[in-house]
């Protein structure tokens, strides 16, 4: 079988849901042809980098206008339009790469590489079966496309919403996002905290910075470790070496203060010049920092509660290992639907802004059922491999097409 899978590099979750699938087609069938293409680059080097550097810029630096953006293509309106007519003209630039690779199904996990395929189809130019991947807990207009047989979301709610927008029900399943395997599989935790240098008896909260960083982490962390409760903390800060190297500074400062402050209560000496700023900063957390990391589903494993933003992979990640999630700086747009959808279901809670995120994560810390009653929330949502789900639907699909 030959697979085309199409996605984008806006943001990390969709070449990350686009390769989860890869890995499992290729488990079930070695022999199997599967390409991924960076649809965007592929079509017009130009426009991905506009589009791509945009996405970073307006999500870091004006959130509230990209939401507008986001909403504003949501509806008919002129801009929505422009988007549409764009990636129909640009259909035609993606038709050699379909015809050279002749693939036997088209799956997709952004939604202009939706649009261009199958602008494609029902100009009569391939005929094919198609299914789009919906990399995030809401739908949005621009995934909705003619030509798709199958659309893949995340929720019953979801199936709801996109029937509301035309789509056949007949065409929607619920089987969640794809992720690796490995994030399902158990892991031996007292050798994995062992193996980290971290106590295996001691509750874990894993903060994670985002596919492309968040300043303000350190900020949260800060507060996060005041809290009175006896905790330790991994952070991941990713491929942002600014954040990894300011956090490597914070604890390093606070790390000699408090050697200080031992010296100075061993010794009984005379009080130290830098006393009273020793008495004013709290002793940090047992803090392992990591940077880039390929194991995620290890730390995931370790942890009691992840605090992260609420990007759809990451998400569905921790929805997989089982892990509460307290979320910060939802991005106006998907990912505050996100957000708003996990706070719903009891999978997340929300570290608001004017809130006290010392006092939300020791209360998490000390009611234990709380995190029990959201774990077992995420237990019942969880859709299970969604990979193997959808494998089973094109083979069915290609199977009708005669593929």
């Amino acid at each position: 079988m030959k697979v085309l899978i199409l996605s984008a590099t806006t943001g990390g979750g969709h070449m990350t849901a686009a390769n989860a699938l890869k890995d499992y087609i290729k488990s079930q069938q070695p022999d199997s042809e599967v390409m991924i293409e960076d649809t965007l680059q592929y079509v017009s080097p130009f426009l991905n980098k506009a589009v791509t550097g945009g996405y970073v810029y307006m999500a870091k630096n004006t959130p509230i206008l990209y939401g507008s953006v986001y909403s504003s293509t949501d509806k008919k309106t002129p801009l929505n339009k422009t988007v549409e007519l764009t990636t129909t003209i640009l259909r035609n630039k993606l038709y050699p790469l379909v015809e050279q690779f002749s693939p036997d199904i088209v799956i997709t996990t952004h939604p202009f590489a939706a649009e261009m395929i199958t602008a494609l189809k029902t100009r009569g130019l391939v005929n094919l079966p198609v299914i789009n991947i919906i990399t995030d807990f809401a739908v949005h207009k621009a995934y909705i496309s003619d030509g798709v047989d199958a659309y893949i979301v995340s929720s019953r709610e979801m199936v709801d919403d996109i029937v509301s927008r035309g789509v056949s029900r007949m065409r929607v399943y619920p089987y969640g996002i794809p992720v690796k395997p490995v994030f399902f599989n158990d892991i031996d935790r007292e050798e994995a905290f062992r193996n980290e240098g971290l106590d295996p008896g001691l509750p874990t909260i894993l903060i994670m910075a985002g596919s492309f960083g968040v300043t303000d982490i350190l900020k949260i962390y800060h507060k996060i470790v005041k809290s009175p409760e006896d905790f330790q903390v991994i952070v991941i800060t990713g491929k942002n070496e600014k954040l990894y190297e300011t956090f490597e500074r914070y604890l390093n400062k606070i790390s000699i203060r408090n050697t200080l402050l031992e010296l100075k209560e061993l010794t009984r000496s005379k009080p130290l010049p830098h006393e009273k700023i020793i008495k004013r900063k709290k002793p940090v957390k047992a803090t392992k920092l990591m940077y880039y990391t390929t194991e995620v589903e290890k730390y995931m494993h370790m942890a009691d509660m992840i605090v992260t933003k609420p990007g759809g992979l990451t998400v569905s990640e921790s929805i997989a290992v089982g892990l509460p999630m307290a979320i910060f700086k939802a991005i106006p747009g998907q990912e505050e639907q996100n957000a708003e959808f996990l706070v719903k279901k009891n999978m997340a809670v929300r570290l608001e802004k004017n809130n006290s995120c010392t006092e939300l994560i020791t209360d998490l810390l000390k009611n234990r059922e709380r995190l029990e009653s959201m774990k077992r929330s995420i237990k019942s949502f969880s859709k299970g491999n969604s990979a193997e789900h959808i494998y089973k639907l094109m083979l069915e699909l290609t199977e009708k097409y005669g593929k």
